[in-house]
């Protein structure tokens, strides 16, 4: 019998989660009882027509409702003989098993399709799978949690009952209990795959999760049920997917077991990242963590920074302070401690500021984000922000000023000034940005050019790709060029830079240019003044000019 709270959460889960097939044809107040009766009838149906044991069939008749649902609408309602209709819809209309199998292991509906073997429907054609699932299932994995080990290691399921059994003891030995066993697996699938085999990698994982669950007892810390095993060892996996190497991980973790116990994956994971964006390797990210996890308690979000007051409390010598005053106006003044990471890289200070960290100065960085300095807003930025506000887009505007902040600009009149020039949504605008420093352009340097010509970053990123491949390709320059030059990527690709550069080849190519011009001097010349150039090196050269480009144009991008 199905108890009202299994429907109640059934409702409520599946209102979030894709749209069953339309039951219009069922009263609402019988829907309940379609979907139990047709429920009992697939699992009858699996348990004494297909042969499966009744636990396996439960399980598929009960956690398959999407793959149900199908077959409900396709059979008429009667308050009074659904049941035998749709028994008999079993019986004369062969269903697609792996369908149903797929679903009830865990494997969204929408994703089913992707992993149904071709040209099989029946468990009697290939029984890998299920009996894969069915000795799974008798260790005491979670049906409906099986569809992660499937989804990333499908090899998993190719391995017969007797190799699973065999692999799945072979843990036991470490120590592990059933329960543990099942977590660790469920968190590290590669353990139980073929390529997993004991030694090298998963024996010195196996070795790690040993010391730091057992020997060092962070076990008796750990509920005795899956879901707390499989927490703990997500966690344990952030810091591999972070590069730690397996083997070496256990004795610095287990002696700090506060980590796993006190913190979720998700802070894990945020806080290595912010981190990353120092520019540094995931493992010195994840190593600072476990070194310093005081810094896992830090709100590093929402406090302000004022940035030469903290480049000062660094120790920063004067000198510095001083050239970062004079070359980075556009980073001073406060900012988010989110935004910190890249606002030390816009100054090229990332490295130096995450060395200070490192190297014994992390409790001054706590005690700075717990003080929360604050600074007051220069006249020009605050009046700024006014305008914003009563402008008719605000939103969109602030998210422009967004952009600016996250990529290391601060609170300053010169951001003020930057936000009048650019053009898209915050999205696009990080897009922009995102595809200059792929291209190899350093983070410091390209703040300096948005500072410089702001209108770079109006255009898509194909257009951006496009340029810098011209100017290391086919012009032979480096991009060291767009430090003094950063107006290069506002001119017209077709229309400006390439027609240009490439008649100033010929020319040099017929002897008639004997004087090299920079890249400045070619593209950013007015055509009135270029054209007069062409007519002092040969009377017939701006002729030429127009014959070989009538298109060209003066005009940017």
């Amino acid at each position: 019998m199905y108890s009202k709270y299994f429907f109640s959460n059934f409702y409520r889960y599946f209102s979030a989660s894709p749209k069953l097939p339309s039951f219009s044809a069922i009263p609402s107040k019988f829907r309940r009882q379609a979907i139990q009766e047709a429920q009992k009838a697939l699992i009858d149906f699996l348990h004494g027509t297909k042969n499966l044991p009744y636990t396996y069939a439960e399980h598929i008749g009960k956690n398959s409702l999407f793959s149900l649902s199908n077959l409900i609408s396709k059979v008429a309602f009667s308050p009074y003989s659904f049941s035998s209709s749709f028994k008999k819809y079993l019986r004369y209309h062969p269903i697609n098993e792996f369908e149903f199998f797929f679903e009830s292991i865990g494997i969204d509906y929408s994703e089913v399709s992707g992993f149904l073997p071709l040209n099989k429907f029946f468990f009697s054609e290939d029984g890998t799978v299920l009996n894969s699932a069915c000795t799974l299932s008798g260790f005491g994995f979670p049906w409906n949690r099986l569809g992660k080990l499937y989804k990333e290691k499908s090899s998993i399921f190719s391995r017969s009952s007797v190799e699973l059994t065999a692999k799945l003891s072979e843990f036991k030995k470490h120590g592990f209990t059933n329960v543990s066993v099942i977590g660790i697996c469920l968190a590290f699938p590669d353990v139980l795959s073929e390529e997993g085999e004991v030694g090298g990698e998963i024996d010195a994982l196996l070795t790690d999760l040993k010391l730091i669950c057992l020997d060092l007892d962070l076990e008796s810390s750990v509920e005795g049920n899956v879901d707390s095993w499989y927490e703990v060892c997500r966690k344990i996996r952030v810091f591999y997917d972070l590069n730690v190497e397996k083997g070496k991980l256990g004795e610095l973790m287990g002696r700090r077991k506060s980590i796993l116990l006190e913190h979720g994956e998700d802070v894990l994971a945020k806080m290595a990242e912010y981190f990353c964006r120092f520019g540094v390797k995931k493992e010195e990210a994840a190593l600072l963590l476990l070194e310093v996890p005081e810094l896992l308690n830090l709100d590093l979000e929402t406090p302000l920074v004022c940035v030469l007051k903290l480049l000062k409390d660094f120790n920063l010598s004067s000198e510095e302070l001083k050239n970062v005053s004079h070359t980075y106006g556009h980073v001073l003044g406060t900012n988010r401690m989110a935004n910190l990471p890249h606002v030390m890289k816009a100054l090229d200070l990332h490295a130096w500021f995450f060395n200070k960290i490192i190297n014994g100065n992390h409790q001054l960085f706590a005690s700075y984000v717990v003080n929360n300095p604050i600074e007051d807003h220069d006249k020009e930025f605050r009046d700024g922000l006014e305008k914003i506000q009563l402008s008719r887009t605000p939103i969109h505007t602030m998210g422009k000023l967004n952009f600016l902040h996250g990529i290391g600009f601060g609170e300053n009149a010169v951001t003020m000034r930057i936000l009048a020039h650019l053009h898209g949504t915050n999205s696009e605008l990080q897009e922009r940005f995102d595809c200059l420093l792929h291209s190899g352009v350093e983070f410091s340097k390209l703040c300096k050019m948005v500072r410089m010509h702001p209108k770079i970053l109006n255009q898509n990123p194909e257009t951006l790709e496009q340029k810098v491949n011209f100017l290391c390709g086919e012009m032979g320059s480096s991009l060291d060029c767009l430090d003094v030059f950063p107006g290069f990527l506002c001119f017209d690709l077709e229309k400006r830079i390439k027609p240009r550069f490439r008649f100033h080849m010929w020319l040099r190519e017929k002897g008639l240019c004997t004087k090299n011009y920079s890249i400045a001097s070619i593209i950013a010349t007015s055509e009135k003044t270029f054209v007069a150039r062409l007519s002092k090196m040969h009377p017939d050269a701006p002729k030429h000019w127009i014959e070989r480009f009538p298109h060209s144009t003066p005009l940017v991008s």
